[in-house]
């Protein structure tokens, strides 16, 4: 009985209002407050829900475990992309330098080409001119030889105009044909 008592006087307390300054209290009457009643609604939901809210879990989980799968295979799918990207660039830069190298040497053989067509050019050229010069030589001095040819008969003709009689012309006329007929009786033997 005391028992009863003890607890009679603990609803009696906890029914009260303990007023906390003028205007707000704290209510502690269990029945006022629906304490109750939140927690028959809170343990249906937990009973009840459970299995529900474990398969909201469950789902999520597996929806997280396949998000990561799929994350790994991208990464493991990219890190084989990036793998081969770095094979390509290797390949090029290899390709790059052979193509520069080969652009070198090409370069070094059209140079030498160049120089020797130069020099090839400029041969034949130094050539043609002493061609040039000599043929240019060959006829400046077969004009003087002309001109002192010309010459030389002119004052001939001029000495022997001035010099020659119709007595000293008669004996030369004689004097060369007479060196035909010796000439003619040389051959014909």
């Amino acid at each position: 009985m005391y028992i009863y008592m003890n607890i009679e006087k603990i609803f009696s307390i906890a029914l009260k209002t303990w007023p906390i300054g003028n205007s707000f209290a704290i209510n502690t009457n269990i029945l006022e407050t629906n304490l109750i009643n939140l927690g028959v609604v809170l343990a249906i939901l937990v009973y009840f829900g459970k299995g529900i809210l474990s398969n909201l879990l469950e789902n999520r989980k597996q929806n997280i475990l396949s998000t990561i799968r799929d994350a790994e295979q991208c990464y493991q799918e990219a890190a084989a992309k990036l793998k081969q990207a770095k094979l390509r660039l290797e390949q090029a830069k290899l390709k790059a330098d052979e193509i520069r190298i080969q652009g070198l040497a090409q370069l070094e053989r059209e140079k030498l080409e160049l120089i020797k067509a130069a020099d090839e050019d400029s041969k034949r050229l130094e050539e043609s001119k002493n061609v040039t010069i000599r043929f240019e030589q060959q006829r400046a001095i077969e004009q003087v030889r002309q001109q002192v040819s010309r010459l030389a008969l002119e004052r001939a003709l001029e000495t022997l105009n001035n010099s020659l009689n119709p007595d000293l012309q008669a004996r030369i006329i004689d004097n060369h044909i007479g060196l035909l007929r010796t000439i003619e009786g040389v051959t014909e033997s």
